[in-house]
């Protein structure tokens, strides 16, 4: 007699009470029912979803650059390079996300465009979190979420709490770099503007890491604690270079596609459009470990 299904030993568990464990952990069937289109283009389900993943990515994003700045807070290097090596994978993963609108042709995208009506993008509180912890501080960025009192409650209070880059400071002044305390104490509700004695500090650390065997990774330390100190740091510095490479190509992605789907013309939400993020794309997160490697 032959084995049924169910009796056979790679059969997995079919028979639950209630909801699957996999619904319960995943809440699928709440994702899944998300998706409202607005008009009769079957082009809308493609843009809806994929703006809902991105939604995802910033969360997570956020996630990692807390768990980042909580373990530099700390002095615990380690953690914080693993949270912002995930977020590199995270980051290649969110940008990959314009590819289903990145061909857009200005006909394809105005069949379902007046459903935004006024949304737009800069609208995401999550994505405002994000810029947040990269230094991009800006409260006008409040004023469209005074009518969800919890949203702009968490945002108010991302505002004046440090960015990512203000607790790497805050460690490179503990490892004995000159740091200036105004720099440390200033209102961290300001996006954060460049400083030389920053650049000076990340020089000093490229120049005195790389003449050292312990920059290479994977290279046995040697006796000397600064090297070695240095060494350390360098890495730190790699780790959020490669973070702010993967925010410029997200900001170029971004520009390329609207471009493409909508030329210069006003974007949604009254935003200057092509316009603005053409300004957004010049600028570099963690400015200094840009500007530095010109002097080392």
């Amino acid at each position: 007699m032959s084995e049924t299904p169910a009796e056979s030993p790679e059969t997995p568990n079919l028979d639950f009470q209630g909801t699957t464990p996999y619904e319960d952990y995943v809440q699928a069937d709440v994702l899944t029912h998300l998706q409202h289109t607005l008009s009769d283009d079957p082009g809308e389900m493609v843009f809806l979803v994929t703006t809902q993943v991105m939604e995802l990515w910033f969360t997570v994003l956020v996630h990692e650059w807390h768990t980042a700045g909580q373990a530099l807070r700390e002095d615990d290097i380690p953690t914080a390079m693993a949270a912002l090596k995930r977020s590199t994978y995270e980051l290649e993963s969110l940008n990959a996300s314009w590819k289903p609108l990145a061909h857009l042709t200005p006909g394809q995208f105005n069949a379902y465009r007046s459903a935004l009506g006024e949304g737009s993008g800069f609208q995401s509180a999550m994505y405002r979190r994000m810029e947040f912890l990269l230094g991009e501080k800006s409260a006008s960025m409040l004023v469209p979420h005074r009518g969800s009192p919890r949203v702009h409650a968490e945002l108010e209070k991302a505002l004046h709490e440090p960015s990512l880059y203000d607790e790497v400071l805050g460690l490179l002044q503990r490892r004995g770099h000159d740091i200036p305390a105004e720099l440390l104490e200033r209102d961290l509700s300001l996006r954060y503007e460049p400083d030389p004695a920053v650049e000076r500090a990340w020089q000093r650390i490229y120049s005195a890491a790389e003449a050292t065997p312990e920059a290479t990774p994977g290279a046995t330390p040697g006796a000397g604690a600064a090297s070695a100190g240095d060494a350390d740091l360098l890495r730190l510095g790699e780790a959020l270079t490669e973070v702010a490479e993967l925010v410029w190509r997200w900001r170029n992605d971004h520009l390329v596609a609207t471009r493409r789907a909508m030329g210069s013309k006003t974007g949604t939400g009254g935003s200057a459009g092509v316009a603005w993020l053409e300004k957004r794309a010049t600028k570099n997160v963690f400015p200094e470990l840009w500007t530095a490697r010109s002097h080392v």
